[in-house]
Order: structure tokens, then sequence, then C-alpha cells
């Protein structure tokens, strides 16, 4: 029989996320028809308080009840004040990026309580993996990249491959990146206006023009495959995540990427990151998301999957084992 677990969800405003997108969304509905019982609170609500008892990691939480009603989604208990050691089993750390310093302090508060309290994924793994840097430690599975600040670099780099992708490194959703062809004159005013406001490197990668045949989403359960999905980009687009318009599609796995899935899983499992979507442009991995991966909603009407409910079960079947260890 399953334990009933609580679960403290860490994450943006419940009241705006769209119900037939939001895989958080979808994995509060899970937990809650395995029995689980369920709280929200946002981050800017942790505390941290140290003494010569040890330190107490708390929030003020409200519990709360989802349902798939559009505009009728959730409703709130009353605030209470979580002990996140004392007072929840789960703590899924769920709120959208930018991966900047607010979110890494978040990242070493929550490493106080795991794995006591299991936080979903590893505060510390996901802390030393922005997705678009994880993604380095195999470089054989990787478009040609370049990370660095320095211009000359990355002109020459430019020079060489001519059509080039270059993105902010800790951005999400496909914010801040562009395509820029050889004959583009923007370069120079693009590399000026990023560090113009910005200390942070960039990351350039050839463009693979396969990406016009769409840019797949694949989702990994604790280091195994799962489902995928095709995102196409829209008409004078260069990039496919579907809320800039890019066309999702049914999809499964090729050779190539269950070779690139075999390859990363076991790295994944190790490092706690029980929930992961990858992206795979032609035979290329160009990114590791673990901090808030989406696509579960709708790999599940493509394909009849309830991988909300498949990710419930690892997080019982990680928390049971650590239980018991």
């Amino acid at each position: 029989m399953t334990q009933n677990l609580r679960i403290a969800v860490q994450m943006d405003r419940l009241e705006t996320v769209s119900i037939d997108a939001d895989s958080t969304f979808a994995m509060m509905l899970a937990a809650q028809a395995r029995g689980h019982r369920l709280w929200h609170y946002d981050v800017t609500s942790l505390e941290l308080h140290e003494a010569a008892s040890g330190v107490t990691v708390a929030c003020t939480a409200r519990p709360v009840t989802v349902r798939r009603q559009p505009g009728n989604h959730h409703q709130f208990g009353a605030p209470v004040r979580l002990d996140l050691a004392r007072d929840a089993d789960v703590v899924l750390m769920r709120q959208d990026p930018p991966f900047d310093m607010a979110y890494i302090t978040a990242t070493h508060i929550l490493e106080h309580i795991h794995p006591r309290t299991l936080v979903v994924n590893d505060p510390r793994s996901v802390r030393n993996a922005p997705e678009k840097l994880l993604v380095t430690h195999f470089p054989d599975l990787m478009p040609p990249t370049l990370v660095t600040w320095d211009v000359a670099a990355m002109r020459a780099f430019r020079a060489r491959h001519g059509d080039i992708i270059v993105k902010p490194l800790f951005g999400n959703g496909g914010a801040g990146v562009f395509r820029i062809r050889a004959d583009d004159e923007n370069f120079n005013s693009l590399l000026e206006m990023h560090f113009a406001r910005s200390r942070e490197p960039l990351m350039l990668q050839r463009y693979e023009a396969a990406v016009r045949r769409g840019d797949k989403r694949i989702i990994l359960i604790d280091g195994e495959a799962v489902g995928a999905l095709n995102r196409v980009p829209a008409a004078g687009e260069a990039r496919s995540n579907m809320h800039v318009g890019g066309r999702p599609e049914k999809s499964t796995l090729t050779p190539r990427e269950q070779e690139i899935c075999a390859r990363i899983g076991p790295t994944l499992r190790e490092q706690g990151m029980i929930f992961v979507g990858i992206d795979v442009i032609g035979d290329w991995l160009t990114e590791i998301n673990v901090t808030s991966p989406t696509g579960i909603q709708e790999i599940g009407r493509f394909d009849g999957t309830d991988l909300a409910t498949d990710i419930i079960i690892a997080i019982e079947r990680k928390r049971a084992a650590r239980g018991a260890s």
C-alpha cells in the first residue's frame, strides 16, 4: 500500500497556470489522486533559521486541492507555517527560471532538508547543472558549441560555422535566443546589447537546419526515457517553444535519440534528477532541462500516457527507499 505523503509544491502563482499545459498542475492532480496531501508556497516565503540546535527551513504555505475545471481549478485552505524538514515528506521545486542568484539561493536553502525531505529534483544537482551547461559534459552528443565572454572568439566561431544560434546561458522558454545567419549585420549589435546589461557569458551553437522538421522534447523519469514530443517552429521563427508558436506533433524515439538517452540516463539517475526534459535537434542533444521541465500533458494527449502519475510513482519509490535506508 502506498504511503500517503505530505507534498509541498514550490511554484509560481497557481491561479495563473494553464491547466491543459502546465506539468506541475498535472503532477499535483496525480499526487492528489493517489491520496497525497498538497501544500502550495511561493519561493519568496522560504525562511532559513540557524541556531545552536541546527537549521530550520520553513515557509508560509496553503493546503490546496486541485481539479481540472477551467476557472475553478484550485481551492486553498488557510495559510500555515510549515517546517519543511518536519512537516513535509517531499518538496517539488517547480518555480520557473531564470536560473539567477535568487534561484541558486533557494537551492542552497533546500539543500538543508534534502534528503530527509526528498526535494525533486535534488537541489545540489540542479544548482550544479544549468540546462545549457550540463549538456557540455557530453560533447560528442552536442553540436559545435562555444561558451565565452570573448567577442573575438565568438566572431571566429561565426566565421567557422556561418549560420549560428546565440543564447543566454540562464534563460528559459526560448527568451533571448537568436539565429544569426552568415550575412546578418546585427551580430555585433546583439553582443553589445547583451554585455551592456549582463556580466554572463553567451552560448553559441551551430544552427541545425533539422530544426525545421522539429525540436524533440524527450521526457526522462529517473533516467529512463518515457515519452517524446516533436515541436515544429512556426513560419519565420527559429524557436520551437510552444508558447512562441511551436506546433506539437506526436513522436517516437529514433535510434540516435535512444542512444542519447542511454548515455545520459545513468548520470541523471545518480544525481537525483527524477524529472528531466531533454531537447534534441536532428542527431544532436542541445539542452538538458532539470529546473522545471514541461511537455507531459501534450505527450499524454498524443500517446494516451499519464506521465504525471509515473513521476509521482517514481517519487514514492524514491521516498520509500530513503525511509528504508
